[in-house]
Formats: C-alpha cells, sequence, structure tokens
C-alpha cells in the first residue's frame, strides 16, 4: 500500500484475497490477507476480455493477477500483444508463470510479485481486476489521472461507486463492468459552425457532460473516451476530442460543419 494506514492486499484477478503464512526461501515472513482465494470462472473472464473488444493492439494489465488467467487468455484468446499481472502472494506469481509457459504465452505475458498501488499502470490499453469496492474506490483517482482517454477499465463482481459504468453484463450470476476513460473536457470552448462562432461553459462529471452557451442555451452530452456526442439547441454534435481542439465525426444526424478549441 502506498500509506501505512492502508493494510496489504493479495488482490487477485481470480481471488479477492487470502489468509496465511508465505514462507521465503530465506526467512518464514507473514502476510495478512482478507478473504480466501476464488478463482474466476473461465467464462466469466471471456466475457471481460470481450466487453473490452481486446485485441492485437492492446497490452493488458490485471491488477491482482492471481493465477494468471486473465492475463493469459488476453493473449492466447483475443491475441493481445502483451499483458502484465502484478499479485501480492508469490506463490500465485509462480502459479500463474507455470500456467503461462504451459499455455504457449510466457514470452508475451510476464508476473510480478508486489503491491498493485505502487504499479505505473499508464501503459495500458485495458486494466482488468477483480478486487473490493473500498479498493476500486482507491484506484478510481488513478485510473482517472493516470490511463489514457480511451482506455477500457473491466472489473468483476465490484464497482466504481457512482462513476457508472458505460456497460454491465452478467454471466453466471457474477456481474460484470466497463468503463471507458473518459477525456477531460471541463472548461470554456469556443465553436465554430458555418462561419458563425459561440462559446460554451462545459462542466463534466466522469463521461456525463453538461454546460451553458453565451445565448443560455442548455447543452447536455456524453463522453465515451474521446467520442463526444451533446445537443444544443435541438441539434446533434458528436465529434473527437484532441487535446484542446474537437473535430467533427460524421453520423447519422448529426451537425457536419464545426469545429471546437478551448478558450
Amino acid at each position: 500500500m502506498t500509506t501505512a494506514a492502508i493494510r496489504p492486499f493479495s488482490l487477485c484477478a481470480s481471488a479477492l484475497a487470502l489468509f496465511g503464512l508465505l514462507q521465503g526461501s530465506a526467512q518464514a515472513q507473514t502476510i495478512t490477507l482478507d478473504v480466501p482465494y476464488v478463482p474466476t470462472p473461465q467464462p466469466v473472464v471471456a466475457r471481460m476480455l470481450e466487453m473490452a473488444d481486446v485485441g492485437p493492439d492492446d497490452y493488458v494489465i490485471d491488477l491482482g493477477s492471481g493465477d494468471g488467467r486473465i492475463a493469459i487468455s488476453a493473449v492466447k484468446d483475443r491475441g493481445a500483444k502483451a499483458a502484465y499481472g502484478i499479485d501480492l502472494n508469490p506463490l500465485r506469481v509462480e502459479e500463474a508463470e507455470a500456467n503461462a509457459r504451459q499455455a504457449g504465452v510466457a514470452g508475451k505475458v510476464v508476473f510480478e510479485q508486489g503491491d498493485l498501488f505502487e504499479k505505473d499502470i499508464a501503459d495500458a490499453n485495458v486494466l482488468t481486476m477483480y478486487l473490493l469496492n473500498t479498493v476500486n474506490m482507491r484506484l478510481r483517482p488513478v485510473i482517472l489521472e493516470t490511463l489514457k482517454p480511451g482506455t477500457r477499465v473491466v472489473s468483476h463482481a465490484f464497482s466504481m461507486g457512482d462513476w457508472e459504468p458505460d456497460r454491465s453484463d452478467i454471466v453466471e450470476g457474477a456481474r460484470i463492468y466497463l468503463w471507458v476513460v473518459p477525456a477531460k473536457i471541463a472548461g470554456s470552448w469556443m465553436i465554430e459552425r458555418e462561419g458563425e462562432r459561440f462559446h460554451v461553459d462545459l462542466e463534466q462529471r466522469f463521461q456525463e457532460i453538461s454546460g451553458t452557451t453565451e445565448h443560455q442555451e442548455r447543452l447536455r452530452g456524453r463522453l465515451q473516451g474521446t467520442e463526444l456526442r451533446f445537443e444544443v439547441d435541438g441539434q446533434l454534435y458528436v465529434g473527437q476530442v484532441e487535446g484542446d481542439r474537437i473535430e467533427p465525426i460524421s453520423a447519422e444526424g448529426a451537425v457536419t460543419d464545426w469545429r471546437a478549441r478551448r478558450s
């Protein structure tokens, strides 16, 4: 953990945690953990990766990797270019490494023993986890501030509080949640359309967008990663957020000749 106020967790993607004594080669060490190891059913693993649309361009990080099944499946079954798993329990790491060798993906999957709160996750395209609600809430600000907009985050069983998922599903009685990290667009923007300009002040709560134009017209919209959809004065705008610019995306019924810049 990053602060002394929080006890270490063994946060396995295929388990919530466990209690036990771990014997090191040099000396015995005791790690206090929270609940028994419970493997994630393979159909749940498959659906998690399907909902995240894992593919050949993705680097998957599994926080609390347990026996490695999520990271291994990401590469073996979904064709991810690489995957990484971290777990506090060294016995689970050894098991995951053996499973990766048996699956023939050891060259593309790396497992590490350590504290997931100390792991740099910025390079992930997909983040997977099977943790606890309290742990998810500790991770939530890290996810929103560290991960690139458009990164997919999938959680088995546990939510992110009032950050509503973009999608959810139930497989074999298990709830699965998917979030897409939203771009940051709160602030003042200048929208240009057909030679005309108007200002809009945007407010953002996760992927939900609201605002008011300089003419006091209300705006409501939603982000999915870097794709923004909003309506103002009865007209639909669809755009791609690129830092301080928003460029139009072609969509049925949407305004085409527009763009926006942060002001």
